[in-house]
């Protein structure tokens, strides 16, 4: 039988070269190009550089108000009553209010011994001081050598309880909630929070417990986190510039300004009458702290930060470790903003001005448009630009307005300032993570509730550098224990690829030179998306 031609079974109308089909394509996309795709990345550029407006006026405002403050407000000494509590010989310990320390943890193998050593090395009266460690651990093990921690500081008359659930429900904040049902913290007034791997000076009550004691409005006293591991890697350093700003000038203004600012759930010490008012701890979000503060907070309480009193912590050196903390930051106060903007706006305790504060300053800015400009911007808007030329940006959008918010942006950080650059392109690929998880939050989707509790390696990487050292000398072969595949995120690689194809195309085409910034973007999204960033276990 002849052999049949493939031709023969093809209609000829559909019989074409590679050329007509390019040819084809192409004149589909000019169809639509003008008509359409034109109009639409039009309008996202405009919505784009509405929310870089927004960013940056609250950005220059906190500039102009912390400037203020810095200069002319008063101190919080001096702006509410403050005596620091004396120890008298008559009245012995019973001018001291009874506090009660929470260290709430979970398999925190490497730094348990830090916060309750801490805690128990408190300059208060050991009778009127109450120490509850609340272990949610899974692990047998770590539960035992928490457990037996406990006993040992026991055993040197420190009054400190070693408290166990039979299930972690609720998280973090069930087991706060949890601790504060115990009758033996019944006859506390204030409760002191600190995390796993926080540990405060001995003075740390004697200089904030005064605010509260001499000020029966305040409800909530925060102090700042110092960070010992900041020069541990590059991804440490980038996070204390971060961080160094929320607390420099973003608690210090909401605190100078309306009494207000965000729990950062620990290094802080609430009153328990304000807890108890406002409801309690919720489990509804991932950011229990910031739920109880706003709900404190339109109950008429006052907060003070003081940023001189500062509590040592860990920052997480392992990038898996800080994807999953900043998706429970971002998830939790998108999702919070969802579930709480109607009872703000209904609230009758708190002033105009100051709801206008938290839901547009506080949660609407700063938790949600700060995360989605810096990504659907300079990642995904500004490139496509550059494909499509007839859409115009203008340079004070592009260049102008975020270099100003950048170099504000800085002034937490001084000793950083060399950094700047690198931490921009790190920000711009964090932001994917960010706008996911408050999309996450703001849609109330599968993750918004998914808690994952930040691991901390504490003395870990030293004492694995100390064994390496001891190994070398012995010739001794280095064994890893994890695989390159695990540590491949294939989201950044992804926007590594586009964001390469969009500056080649600049290169090639464009007249603006967005390319050397593409590049580099480029470079940082495939640098993360390898996992070569932060400690390496």
């Amino acid at each position: 039988m002849a052999q049949i031609s493939p031709k023969l079974l093809i209609p000829e109308s559909f019989q074409v070269s590679r050329d007509d089909i390019t040819g084809q394509l192409g004149l589909i996309w000019e169809l639509i190009k003008t008509p359409l795709i034109v109009p639409l990345l039009q309008l996202g550029v405009y919505i784009c550089l509405a929310m870089s407006l927004m960013l940056f006026m609250e950005r220059v405002y906190m500039g102009i108000v912390i400037i203020l403050v810095k200069l002319f407000w008063k101190k919080p000494e001096k702006r509410y009553k403050f005596e620091l509590i004396q120890d008298d010989v008559e009245l012995g310990s019973s001018n001291f209010p009874v506090v009660l320390i929470q260290i709430p943890m979970f398999n925190e193998k490497e730094v348990y011994k830090i916060s309750i050593g801490a805690a128990c090395g408190l300059s208060w009266p050991s009778d009127r001081l109450v120490i509850q460690v609340l272990d949610d651990s899974t692990d047998p093990a770590i539960k035992l050598m928490v457990e037996q921690e406990c006993q040992r500081w026991a055993s040197k008359g420190i009054n400190i309880t070693y408290q166990i659930r039979e299930n972690r429900t609720g998280y973090k904040a069930g087991a706060l909630k949890e601790g504060l049902k115990r009758s033996y913290v019944k006859h506390c007034e204030y409760v002191a929070i600190f995390d796993a791997d926080f540990r405060p000076e001995p003075d740390f009550l004697r200089r904030s417990i005064p605010f509260l004691v001499n000020n029966p409005d305040i409800a909530l006293v925060q102090a700042r986190w110092r960070f010992v591991n900041a020069d541990e890697c590059l991804l440490t350093r980038m996070q204390e510039m971060s961080l160094d700003y929320h607390f420099t000038v973003e608690q210090e203004v909401g605190s100078a300004t309306h009494a207000f600012f965000g729990f950062n759930g620990t290094a802080g010490i609430w009153r328990i009458a304000a807890i108890n008012e406002a409801g309690g701890w919720k489990d509804r979000t991932t950011v229990e702290d910031m739920d109880l503060a706003v709900r404190a907070s339109l109950r008429g309480w006052k907060f003070v930060y003081l940023g001189d009193l500062q509590v040592k912590s860990e920052l997480p050196s392992t990038f898996k470790a800080f994807r999953f903390q900043q998706h429970r930051w971002s998830c939790g106060p998108a999702n919070l903003f969802r579930k709480m903007v109607w009872e703000i706006i209904q609230n009758k305790k708190v002033k105009f001005w100051k709801k206008v504060y938290v839901i547009y300053s506080f949660f609407f800015v700063r938790k949600i448009i700060a995360h989605m400009v810096t990504f659907c911007f300079y990642c995904v808007v500004l490139p496509l630009t550059i494909l499509i030329p007839e859409v115009w940006v203008p340079i004070w959008g592009a260049v102008y307005i975020p270099s100003v918010i950048t170099i504000l942006n800085s002034v937490g950080t001084p000793r950083s300032i060399h950094l700047l650059f690198y931490w921009i392109l790190f920000e711009n690929v964090m932001s994917l993570h960010r706008t996911k998880a408050t999309f996450i939050g703001l849609l109330e989707a599968g993750r918004a509730n998914e808690w994952v509790v930040t691991e901390k390696l504490g003395d870990a990487v030293k004492k694995a550098a100390d064994a390496a050292k001891n190994k070398n000398n012995a010739k001794a072969p280095r064994k890893l224990k994890f695989k390159f595949t695990d540590r491949l995120n294939t989201l950044e690689l992804g926007f590594a690829a586009f964001l390469f194809l969009c500056g080649c195309y600049d290169f090639v085409h464009g007249k603006n030179n967005y390319f050397v910034y593409l590049f580099l973007q480029t470079i940082t999204f495939f640098i993360t998306g390898i996992g070569y960033v932060g400690t390496i276990i």
